[in-house]
């Protein structure tokens, strides 16, 4: 991509990839499974002008090294506040999806000071609950039990095609618009077909599964709602996360800025991304962030 520099930090022991083009107030940009940086490619494009874009790989996924064992949303929280630390940024926007919007979640209650402002599209919060698990969703949410066992390394990781079936099947089906991710593709099975990328993503799940597990129980334990102004633009047509489940996000957040996003599935940043730019661009913009 034009004007899209490529950084590699050491942080917390650790090389990230870092994506990096704009000028202006920084936005960090914190992506989901199963993505990379590049998700947010079409976003930084139209952003550029008016802030500066920095997309990481999280650890475990993309050109960043992969950790040993489970990592979870508190460790890639950690991660993050010392990329900034290192880029030598005090504050930024924050910008998430889905595993994205679980580190936010993070990185607001141990970091607030490092948050401008919050925007957030479809993740998992504490108020989902026990809906999760209800029967009728068992046929949405199977791959979160099935990316924790060993098998499934050996099974998506079989060979290049296995791999491309398996994240191109998340890619398409979560997505209202079949075909948003059908130029990049590619680039996300070779992506995810790179050693240790599996593996890498899937240590996310098993870092989880003790949260989701209370949650699903309705047994996680209750925490102060989050300060920092928050925006959630929630996907109309979402078939993992209905916009139904967005009834209580104010217990998560006491500054919530809360509307559907319509015509879109699972990825708003990709599925309509001049939208999505322009309510990044909004929300950053009202609470002075420019």
């Amino acid at each position: 991509m034009d004007g899209t520099e490529h950084l590699t930090m050491r942080v917390n022991g650790a090389n990230l990839h870092v994506a990096r083009r704009g000028t202006g107030s920084p936005l960090l940009l914190l992506h989901g499974w199963p993505e990379f940086w590049l998700t947010w490619e079409p976003v930084m494009e139209r952003l550029s002008a008016r802030h500066t874009l920095i997309a990481p790989d999280l650890r475990g996924f993309g050109d960043s090294d992969k950790p040993e064992g489970a990592f979870g949303p508190p460790e890639q929280a950690a991660d993050m506040a010392a990329l900034l630390e290192a880029l030598g940024i005090d504050r930024a926007g924050i910008v998430g999806h889905d595993v994205g919007g679980a580190v936010i979640q993070a990185l607001a209650r141990a970091h607030p000071e490092r948050c401008a402002g919050l925007f957030l599209f479809d993740f998992v919060y504490p108020g989902i609950g026990p809906r999760l698990g209800e029967p009728d969703r068992l046929s949405e949410i199977w791959y979160q039990s099935f990316n924790q066992m060993d098998l499934a390394v050996t099974l998506v990781g079989a060979s290049r095609e296995s791999c491309a079936a398996y994240i191109g099947h998340f890619l398409r089906h979560w997505s209202h618009r079949k075909d948003a991710f059908d130029p990049v593709m590619d680039a996300f099975a070779d992506n995810f077909w790179k050693p240790g990328n599996l593996a890498g993503g899937f240590a996310h799940y098993r870092a989880a599964h003790a949260g989701r597990i209370a949650m699903l129980k309705g047994e996680a334990p209750p925490l102060p709602p989050i300060a920092v102004p928050t925006c959630v633009r929630w996907a109309e047509h979402d078939p993992i996360f209905p916009y139904a489940w967005t009834d209580r996000l104010g217990e998560t957040f006491s500054d919530l800025d809360l509307a559907p996003f319509p015509g879109v599935g699972h990825f708003p940043h990709r599925e309509d991304p001049d939208r999505a730019a322009a309510e990044i661009a909004g929300f950053f913009g009202r609470i002075g962030w420019v």
